[in-house]
């Protein structure tokens, strides 16, 4: 449809789609002459006929089939093809008086191609005529002349509405309608009498103004009553004052001299550009999405303002945008006291305490558990605990730390968080210290506890004071980190992982010597590490598998966003997550119907299916024989325990333990941990992590008496970060040429003569 115009005279007529709004009604038609624009030459004229007409080419007028009974017609004269021009041309002089001409509009108007443009109708014969409304007779009335509101919708035809049959525009059915309201531009003309709410209101539309229109201003005085300013270019005449009307705060503007005898701003930087606009430009997409970055905030400014900033200008503006939405980093730390208490009062039977620095009130601890965990951990989940770290991301530097339990089905069961200003050997040890007293009523009704972590000497000491009982044993994933590091070498890593997998001591030694034809250094490097703390084969506790402590890797998805929130958003984040858990496992366990958990089941039936095919000979009541493809076990039902150390190490019955108790007409699922049980796991999950109120909320019922502790953010402040930059020399650069060197001794090149020992 771009680009075709309607033939001059043709009688095809083009229905107009009925819009109420701006005084259109259907089944009225027009008939058009060809390119013909609205220009500024142009006139619109009302006659004493009765008529709509447009002027053609030579003269004649073309009858746009209008008729009425009123003493009025409306033309639109005559003028040359060649001093036609876009519309877009025109756009000053419609945004003087308040209108708004879409910039996407870049092609000469033509009708069903831009069908949404405002006709200002104040622009037209010094405002003295009337608009007029159509009849049902076909009548135009005219109504007083008025600017058209920019949010209404007009109606866009679609070009599939026409068909182009040799030179002319046949209108053909009717098709959908589409409308697009007309969003106005941000108008940022200043003139005398303007009036502002107040001084502060005064200077942002000041300054948006400058900033819109590329100059930069000076204040000359601000006060309460009055602010005045100028344009930042010496010798510029643009100034405006503005004054405080007496008994209101309004401000208004007195005297405006708007006329600029300077280019504008030569550089992309902007005086005006502060923190604070950063923050309101880009304020609505920030609360879309948080996770908008400094980079693309810096991006969108440019596109939008053309102006350069700074990333830390960016990334300040973020915060204070973040800080408004979500709290402030200093007002979570100042909270934390009441916050421990609302813990303590929603959810009872929880521990949350807080902890900071006697001499300056600083913070650096803070201990949460919940008592749903506690109940869940000790009485339906496996006695591992996994230690774990996670660095936070937020204004001030801290660290998480971590105790997580597996519960039956092998999900992660957090039990206690911890939250520190850095982390230190002392730090971990209060941790584990204050683990120690919330296990320490009720470990003798459960078996001896398996505690995974890395190689900290603050954890090792730790484990060591609070938990001397306790099996001990090195994460895998912090092991070969630290392995890879010094050999380098994939193999050798995969190796490492199968040695700590192997179930006998065989195969670890096997595994060892493989290593050790590789690498001699690297099976060294092994034996130094004590096999009871990393290998299956000697771990004398029950890891049911689990060889790593990396916890943060399961729960990265929200853990990562929590750790660079506020101290009480992060913790607020921790807590939901941990209720929707509870919840949503506490349901889904209501409809399994089988005696073990869904995991546990499957691995029990993989055994029953390997064992179908094993020999059993029996010793006694309680131990036997099973002999397979490829290797005999002994199995012991009555001590639970198979040759092939696999019943041990995973409390599951193995396929050799299987086919003894099959053998002799035992319940499988009798003989497995009581962790895997469906009534077990539901024990986890059966109490409820409680929602706690909003902050606005906490001091009702409190004692006033009670002085109020005012806690201090950690003095460990992080710096704002810088963008990292992508190094990269381009493709036309310029290397050096290197110098070629010549030996006179024998005539070539590549040495010098002192160095050359070619015989001669």
């Amino acid at each position: 449809m771009a680009n075709r115009d309607l033939v001059p005279g043709s009688s095809q007529k083009l229905p107009i789609v009925q819009k109420q709004e701006y005084g259109f009604f259907h089944n009225h038609d027009f008939i058009l002459s060809q390119n013909h624009d609205l220009g500024p030459g142009n006139s619109l004229d009302l006659g004493e006929n009765d008529e709509l007409s447009l002027g053609g080419q030579n003269g004649e007028e073309h009858d746009l089939g209008l008729a009425h009974d009123h003493t009025h017609h409306l033309t639109i004269s005559q003028i040359d093809e060649n001093e036609a021009r876009p519309l877009r041309q025109l756009r000053p002089e419609y945004e003087q008086e308040g209108e708004y001409i879409n910039e996407d509009e870049e092609e000469e108007v033509n009708l069903g191609q831009h069908s949404d443009q405002v006709v200002d109708s104040e622009n037209v014969d010094d405002h003295d005529h009337q608009l007029a409304d159509i009849h049902e007779n076909h009548k135009l009335n005219l109504s007083e002349a008025r600017d058209f509101d920019c949010s209404l919708e007009t109606p866009i035809v679609t070009s599939s509405e026409f068909d182009i049959q040799g030179n002319e525009l046949i209108y053909s059915s009717p098709s959908i309608v589409q409308s697009r309201a007309l969003v106005p531009a941000p108008n940022h003309d200043l003139h005398v009498g303007q009036e502002f709410p107040d001084v502060q209101s005064c200077r942002r539309a000041l300054r948006d103004a400058a900033i819109a229109l590329h100059f930069e201003i000076q204040t000359v005085k601000s006060d309460k009553t009055r602010f005045t300013a100028k344009c930042a270019t010496d010798g510029c005449p643009w100034r405006i004052h503005a004054a405080k009307l007496p008994g209101v705060p309004t401000f208004t503007i007195r005297t405006l001299n708007n006329q600029h005898s300077c280019h504008g701003l030569t550089h992309l930087g902007h005086q005006q550009a502060t923190v604070q606009w950063v923050a309101n430009s880009v304020e609505q997409r920030l609360r879309e999405n948080p996770n908008y970055k400094p980079k693309e905030i810096l991006e969108e400014i440019h596109r939008v303002h053309g102006i350069a900033l700074s990333y830390k200008q960016a990334w300040r503006g973020k915060e204070r945008i973040m800080a408004a939405v979500r709290g402030s980093f200093e007002e979570g730390y100042r909270l934390l006291p009441p916050y421990t208490q609302q813990i303590q009062r929603t959810n009872p039977g929880s521990i949350a305490k807080v902890y900071g620095n006697p001499e300056d009130n600083c913070f650096q601890r803070l201990f949460v558990s919940y008592q749903a965990s506690i109940y869940g951990f000790l009485n339906g989940c496996r006695p591992l605990l996994g230690l774990d770290k996670i660095a936070l991301k937020s204004k001030y530097l801290g660290t998480l730390l971590l105790a997580t339990a597996f519960d039956g089905n092998g999900d992660l069961f957090p039990l206690a968080f911890g939250v520190v200003d850095e982390e230190t050997e002392d730090n971990w040890m209060w941790f584990l210290s204050e683990l120690h007293n919330l296990l320490e009523l009720n470990t003798e009704n459960m078996p001896r506890l398996t505690i995974l972590s890395d190689r900290n000497k603050g954890i090792v000491d730790g484990v060591d004071m609070n938990f001397p009982t306790a099996f001990h044993g090195f994460c895998m994933n912090h092991l070969s980190e630290s392995f890879q590091k010094e050999f380098n070498n994939a193999l050798l890593v995969n190796l490492l992982w199968e040695a700590a997998h192997a179930l006998t001591v065989i195969e670890y030694e096997a595994k060892v010597l493989e290593i050790e034809e590789i690498s001699p250094d690297a099976a060294y490097w092994i034996r130094r590490l004590p096999p009871r703390l990393w290998a299956t084969a000697y771990f004398e506790g029950t890891r049911f598998g689990h060889l790593t402590a990396n916890i943060h890797e399961s729960i990265n998805n929200w853990i990562s966003e929590a750790s660079g929130l506020p101290i009480i958003q992060m913790m607020e984040s921790i807590r939901r997550q941990l209720m929707t858990w509870f919840n949503e496992r506490r349901e889904i366990s209501m409809q399994w119907t089988s005696t073990l958990v869904p995991n546990a089941e499957k691995q029990v039936a993989e055994a029953i299916e390997l064992a179908r095919g094993f020999q059993v000979l029996r010793a006694n009541e309680a131990e036997f024989e099973v002999i397979s493809h490829d290797s005999t076990n002994i199995v012991d039902i009555r001590n639970r325990c198979c040759l092939c150390h696999g019943w041990q190490a995973y409390g599951l019955p193995c396929s050799h333990a299987v086919a003894a108790l099959l053998s002799c007409r035992q319940n499988v699922h009798r003989f497995t941990e009581s962790c895997f049980t469906v009534a077990t796991y539901r024990k986890a999950y059966s109490q409820t992590i409680h929602p706690i109120p909003d902050k606005t909320m906490w001091n009702e019922g409190n004692d006033n008496s009670t002085p109020e502790i005012v806690m201090n953010p950690p003095k460990s402040l992080r710096p704002p970060p810088r963008p990292r930059k992508k190094r990269s020399r381009p493709d036309d650069r310029i290397v050096p040429v290197k110098r070629i060197v010549h030996c006179s001794r024998c005539n070539q090149t590549g040495h010098f003569r002192t160095t050359c020992a070619t015989p001669i």
